[in-house]
């Protein structure tokens, strides 16, 4: 008897998807990952060049208002939102002893309240269809903890307790919420560090290496993907076995 193999998934119909922060960097892996599935693909950015094929809107996620323009403006473009990866995000290290109250704030207002601000805004269109994906751009350290770096760790810590609770809010809508936890992406960023500091991190890692801006899209692509519809308020590492266990 011949061996039977199952049929590959249907590739989907294009969606409306809508990235935050997609002009370097995760956010643009992303965004063109979307792009080359066929997707309509959006994104809030304060500025900068963007990869074709991405329809750019100026907004500020500190800004309800701004983020309503935006999405409006989106959703007139290429329908209600279907997908919303929420990537955008800000640091303002410093220790602890020395953190001002407005490098706190700000940190907060950008990566944790910007994202309550976009997923409020997206889950409206979402709940008429009664489906959609919301992925949220964490870190390995939201869980492991930096040193310099208690309001950004705060920050990604949040978006945890976030996505699990819009899981039970939404989860019987067809609506799924997960975050994706990157560990050291290789990016302007981490390049600028000094040699001594990359080996030192390198070593902590027992992959050996950074990641891939790209690493981290495939696991977002396939978090919004149809095969992904079981899937929710989980954490995924991306982060090469840095932060196991956390």
């Amino acid at each position: 008897m011949p061996e039977t193999t199952s049929a590959p998934h249907p590739p989907h119909a294009p969606r409306s998807v809508l990235v935050t922060g997609a002009a370097r960097g995760i956010g643009r892996a992303i965004a063109e990952r979307f792009v080359a599935a066929g997707d309509r693909v959006a994104t809030i950015y304060r500025g900068g060049d963007l990869p074709e094929g991405v329809l750019g809107l100026i907004g500020d996620v500190r800004d309800t208002a701004s983020v309503d323009a935006a999405f409006a403006e989106a959703e007139s473009e290429h329908g209600p939102v279907e997908v919303l990866v929420a990537n955008a995000g800000v640091t303002r290290d410093g220790l602890l002893m020395r953190m001002s109250d407005e490098d706190f704030g700000d940190v907060l207002d950008v990566n944790l309240t910007g994202t309550f601000r976009c997923v409020r805004r997206a889950s409206k269109g979402m709940i008429r269809l009664r489906r959609g994906r919301i992925v949220l751009i964490s870190s390995v350290v939201g869980l492991y903890g930096g040193s310099g770096q208690v309001n950004y760790a705060a920050s990604k810590a949040g978006l945890v307790g976030m996505a699990r609770s819009v899981t039970r809010e939404l989860g019987g809508r067809g609506i799924t919420a997960n975050v994706v936890a990157p560990g050291f992406i290789d990016t302007d960023m981490t390049r600028a560090l000094p040699e001594a500091q990359q080996e030192v991190y390198r070593a902590a890692i027992p992959a050996g290496r950074f990641a891939e801006a790209d690493e981290v899209a495939g696991v977002v692509e396939f978090l919004a993907s149809p095969a992904a519809g079981y899937i929710s308020g989980a954490v995924v590492p991306v982060d090469g076995g840095l932060g196991m266990g956390h």
